[in-house]
């Protein structure tokens, strides 16, 4: 008995140590694809002056380059809804270091390009590979991981695109600060995602079955039900079916898309905004535009951990309140109330991160995991995922031409209405979760 005990307690902590292996993995190379994806976030303002030099306005190249980002939020887009298909039936680590190292090739290609035509298609095949990304990491941690950790495991996760995010822009500002053009940037952006490509072709397991270990149990009261705990569907038709006939996984598709449309208006126009309205140095709005992903890092945290201990309707709670609270921030620089200030406008930012961004990062992480198990995880994030980014898409030409006729303020009272109409799914999403709490206190349906 003594024998049996102490075996199984060695088979948990060796458990453990691959579950934290598995997780540093995960957050350094899905952080690592935003070494390659926020390079253009923070070089816009170089990119816009060399432009200008071959005889373009700043005006007309900002909606240029808008234009482009937006073709590469759509290539995203449209990538992400096949990727969490592919990942649910090839496995996740394979298409997990697959997006890494063609993001490293793009990267490459769009530093070697000269003409806006070869940037925009550089950029579009960047995005579209990197599609490939998150809904891998979420196939990962669904062998991995409890049901009953699944919002600290995400929050943990979500740091890679956030605390890591901060990282690349304050890494990339200082290359900035330190003379480096913005072609240099993004060589060495794809040099660094080349080293932690290494690292997790060479650590990153599949499920604790590759070390002889068991996979932890899924929520119950997934959609696929039993069958949610096989981790490979047996055909397209049975992993799409129970999601796209749910009516809650519509409403996360639709929080989706607005909450994506914010988060990325604000990671991509950040850094131009600070250098136009307080007139910061590139490299000064690089740095500062890091503070973005940090307080959305912290909220996250927050929010996966108190999303684990306030039980089924924790996330609905959350998600309603945040973005209600965002709608009214986003109404201090849509009505102008910091004109002349340089560090209100950070302030501010910082508070709509904190906001957003952790309601944000449960609807394809924690909420895809209760919906998918370890059958249809990956598809569940790639749903709700693509049709955020299909919104997501409005966040650089239309921007870009909104601050162009109206001001910045004119696009951050657009960005308030998005947060409002959000909120209202909000809180039709916490109605359904009460109601179904009542009926059917295990179910998700």
């Amino acid at each position: 008995m003594m024998g049996a005990a102490s075996t199984h307690a060695r088979h948990e902590k060796r458990l453990a140590r691959y579950q934290t292996l598995t997780l540093a993995l995960l957050v350094t190379g899905y952080g690592g694809y935003y070494l390659c994806r926020s390079d253009l976030s923070v070089s816009i303002p170089l990119i816009v002056a060399e432009l200008s030099r071959h005889g373009r306005t700043a005006a007309s190249a900002r909606v240029v380059l808008g234009t482009m980002a937006s073709l590469g939020v759509l290539a995203y887009a449209i990538g992400k809804f096949p990727a969490g298909t592919l990942a649910d039936f090839m496995g996740g680590r394979r298409n997990f270091l697959f997006g890494m190292a063609g993001s490293i090739l793009f990267t490459l290609l769009f530093a070697a390009s000269g003409a806006v035509p070869l940037f925009t298609l550089a950029w579009i095949g960047n995005r579209l590979v990197q599609s490939l990304g998150w809904a891998s990491a979420v196939k990962v941690s669904s062998k991995w991981f409890s049901f009953k950790s699944y919002g600290t495991v995400m929050a943990i996760v979500s740091l890679s695109f956030l605390f890591g995010d901060a990282a690349a822009r304050t890494f990339m500002g200082m290359l900035i600060g330190a003379g480096l053009g913005w072609r240099g940037v993004f060589v060495v952006a794809a040099a660094v995602l080349a080293v932690i490509f290494v690292l997790c072709m060479w650590m990153l397991r599949e499920s604790p079955r590759d070390i002889g270990e068991p996979e932890p149990a899924i929520n119950p009261a997934n959609l696929f039900s039993a069958a949610g705990a096989d981790a490979k569907p047996e055909s397209v038709r049975a992993l799409l079916r129970p999601l796209l006939s749910s009516g809650v996984f519509w409403l996360a598709c639709a929080l989706s898309l607005g909450t994506t449309i914010l988060r990325e208006t604000f990671g991509l126009w950040t850094p131009t905004y600070f250098t136009q309205v307080t007139g910061m140095t590139a490299a000064e709005a690089a740095s500062r535009s890091a503070l973005f992903p940090f307080f959305g890092g912290l909220s996250v945290l927050l929010c996966g951990w108190l999303s684990d201990r306030l039980g089924r309707t924790g996330r609905a709670v959350i998600l309603l309140s945040g973005l209600s609270l965002a709608t009214i921030a986003l109404l201090v620089p849509g009505l102008d109330l910091m004109r002349g200030s340089r560090i209100w406008p950070v302030v501010v930012t910082a508070l709509i991160a904190f906001l957003i961004i952790g309601p944000y990062s449960f609807l394809a992480g924690a909420i895809a995991l209760d919906f998918g198990g370890r059958r249809g995880s990956a598809t569940a994030s790639g749903f709700i995922d693509g049709v955020g980014y299909l919104g997501g898409v409005l966040s650089g030409d239309s921007v870009a031409r909104v601050t162009v006729a109206f001001g910045w303020s004119g696009a951050f009272l657009c960005l308030a209405g998005i947060a409002f109409l959000s909120s209202v799914a909000g809180a039709l999403f916490l109605y359904h979760e009460r109601r179904m709490n009542v009926a059917d206190p295990h179910g998700l349906r």
